[in-house]
């Protein structure tokens, strides 16, 4: 009886995002239709890439087909990898005056010789979709009703849904990005989250000291194996942000997808662990599409 209560107490707890996603885009799409219902057009999302990565041209196209499936409309410009910055910036400019464009988001990253920080800075706050400007990532850090950047606030949706408690608990945040970990620790520090952060990355010193203090880890390096079940203590929870493409002969595209985390080492633990593939990128597009109904939203003033 005693093993096998060990065995049960000592199971990894997947936490899946499929079911998260689809609970929340179907929520999405019920506010859509009664948004529509009421005499507005569907909320609409201009998106451009520049350039051929195949991860972007993944990406863009996911995004694509869920602004499809919840009848919004859908702006698409592709623009060779060779194009000149100002151009880019021109039609920013373009698709910040159309009235018939609630969001904007330019995928990243962009070519070398084009600067982020300047293409970003050109969209306007009230179609940051993306929440990647100055005056939404400002607004955020100061509690402010803003666009949030989207993978985090998936992470944020993804904790509530599984009932996670965060007020009061210990969190780390392994990563700095202005994509994921610097407005991942400001949503974590707001009134009625309340949790304590530490913020860490791959330069920490005694990285497992901070981790095996942590009730919740969020990893966001894109380094895969970052941790393993040795950082992690038991009842802890993992999310895993990492995305990263590694070589694998056995696999028929030649590579596998893999998390920051090592998912494997954690199999007899009792830990909860977002996977990869299957976790938080799943809710990094649905939260760009409840972004984009909120800027439909707040355009038609309500």
């Amino acid at each position: 009886m005693f093993v096998i209560l060990s065995i049960i107490l000592s199971c990894m707890r997947r936490l899946g995002c499929r079911k998260v996603a689809d609970a929340v885009l179907e929520d999405i799409r019920r506010r859509t239709e009664l948004f529509v219902r009421e005499g507005n057009r569907a909320p609409s999302i201009a998106v451009i890439l520049v350039g051929e990565d195949a991860a972007s041209m993944t990406y863009v196209r996911k995004k694509a087909e869920a602004a499809a499936s919840l009848g919004f409309m859908h702006f698409q410009y592709s623009l060779d990898a060779d194009v000149k910055e100002s151009e880019l910036l021109t039609l920013i400019d373009e698709l910040n005056e159309r009235d018939d464009v609630d969001g904007i988001l330019v995928q990243l990253p962009l070519p070398e010789g084009i600067d982020e920080d300047k293409v970003i800075d050109r969209i306007s706050p009230e179609k940051d979709v993306d929440g990647f400007t100055p005056v939404n990532i400002g607004r955020l850090a100061i509690g402010k009703d803003s666009f949030v950047p989207c993978t985090p606030l998936g992470i944020m949706k993804t904790l509530s849904y599984y009932g996670i408690e965060l007020s009061g608990k210990n969190v780390t945040v392994i990563g700095r990005s202005n994509i994921v970990g610097k407005p991942m620790a400001l949503l974590l520090m707001r009134h009625g989250v309340d949790a304590t952060v530490t913020v860490c990355n791959t330069r920490t010193k005694d990285l497992r000291a901070h981790t095996l203090n942590a009730d919740v880890i969020i990893v966001a390096t894109g380094h895969p194996g970052t941790i393993d079940s040795s950082y992690v203590r038991d009842g802890a929870v993992v999310i895993d942000v990492g995305v990263n493409r590694v070589e694998d002969s056995t696999r028929e595209k030649g590579f596998r997808l893999t998390g920051d985390a090592d998912y494997d080492s954690f199999s007899d633990r009792d830990v909860s662990i977002t996977p990869v593939p299957g976790g938080i990128g799943l809710m990094t597009v649905s939260m760009l599409m409840e972004n984009t109904l909120q800027a439909a939203i707040r355009r038609r003033g309500r």
